[in-house]
């Protein structure tokens, strides 16, 4: 099977299993301290991970360099991004966690334009984007009056930050092109990731009342541990080596439909006709990056081979 195809195959892997991972969540802050959650959540997930990764390929860069460098993703994308996300959730719903992080692909595309030069904006990208803001909106629409909620705020913008600090994680991780093991190094974000919010927990998380035995939170940390974070974070990372941030990132835009619907049937969470009328827009909006990115590439790789030609035939004496 073709690289690229395994590549879409894990991305909607992704885009199903990171949409039930908000609602595993969400039953799992109502009874734990959120950081001391994730942070349980990630090292185990790490060290399972970077286990595995040495029992298949047993090469691992150590180096200084390598290791600072999966601290850095580790702390935006783990820390920062998963770890803001869950303390979040302790104040909104699993389905409003999620829609916040459908923008995520408009903060990697913006980071994107900032920091290279090859990245652009064309119509069907800039159109697309814009219809996954408005499929988000339709589904934020019968939750505006909660906008007036201190506590609700506070889960919304800790989850914005979470949002941007995955998209500049996203776009750090690809910049490294040949890992030694790529697999261990999404362990040791996993792992790095997991202890810093074990280290912040004591300051962000109170421990009042915390009862360690709750079968339901338990299981939803397993469920986390094995699916959110371990399959789904190694099939992310493939998925990003392989595929445009444009394209990679998109299941930001499935999850809180997903999230939605399980947020609904499990946990009672609101559910609307806007969903459906989200469902439509969003997927258009899906629709048009996915092919404003391929429109991109494909010109841009006209071009280089117009340019090869070019220096062939200039380069040529006869």
């Amino acid at each position: 099977m073709a690289r690229q195809t395994k590549a879409y195959l894990a991305l909607i892997f992704i885009c199903i299993t990171w949409g039930t991972t908000y609602l595993a969540i969400r039953v799992g802050v109502l009874h734990y301290p959120a950081f001391l959650f994730a942070g349980i959540r990630q090292t185990i997930a790490g060290t399972i991970l970077m286990i595995i990764a040495l029992l298949i390929n047993k090469k691992k860069d150590i180096t200084r360099k390598n290791v600072l460098r999966q601290m850095l993703i580790g702390f935006l994308m783990i820390t920062m991004g998963n770890g803001f996300v869950t303390w979040g959730e302790k104040y909104v719903t699993s389905g409003i966690a999620a829609l916040i992080c459908s923008m995520m692909p408009i903060f990697a595309v913006i980071f994107s334009l900032t920091s290279s030069k090859r990245d652009h904006f064309n119509a069907l990208i800039g159109g697309g984007l814009i219809l996954g803001v408005l499929g988000v909106g339709l589904i934020f629409k019968d939750s505006l009056s909660d906008f007036t909620n201190t506590s609700y705020l506070k889960g919304i913008v800790a989850t914005l930050i979470a949002t941007s600090s995955w998209a500049l994680g996203s776009l750090t991780n690809k910049k490294n092109t040949h890992p030694t093991n790529s697999m261990f190094n999404s362990g040791m974000q996993l792992f790095f990731g997991g202890t810093f919010l074990l280290i912040g927990s004591p300051v962000v998380d109170t421990y009042k009342g915390l009862q360690i035995w709750q079968p339901d939170a338990l299981l939803a940390l397993l469920y986390l541990i094995v699916f959110g974070s371990v399959l789904a974070y190694t099939a992310y990372m493939f998925a990003l080596s392989k595929l445009p941030v444009g394209i990679a990132t998109i299941y930001a835009y499935i999850n809180p439909l997903v999230a939605v619907i399980l947020g609904y049937l499990i946990l009672s969470e609101p559910l609307t006709i806007y969903t459906v009328f989200a469902f439509i827009t969003i997927m258009f909006g899906v629709f048009m990056v996915n092919k404003g990115y391929r429109k991109q590439h494909r010109s841009e790789q006209k071009k280089s081979a117009d340019k090869s030609i070019t220096v062939l035939e200039t380069a040529d004496p006869n």
